[in-house]
């Protein structure tokens, strides 16, 4: 019985974090400490890091 209350929470809280996903985003964001660390972090991964910075000192034709 307590597992099936916990797995019922546990599925609760991903619904409800999957449903305002983009608001929780946004106030994470929000916060510029939590903003630096995010960005800390993600560019500490390889291929994410790899991927931003090719897609940004690529050279595009004009025309």
């Amino acid at each position: 019985m307590r597992i099936i209350i916990i797995v019922g929470v546990g599925l609760s809280a991903m619904l409800a974090v999957y449903k305002w996903r983009y608001k929780l985003v946004n106030m994470i964001l929000a916060v510029s400490v939590l903003r630096k660390l995010g960005v800390i972090l993600t560019m500490n991964m390889p291929t994410i890091k790899n991927k931003i910075l090719s897609n940004i000192f690529t050279k595009t034709s004009n025309g």
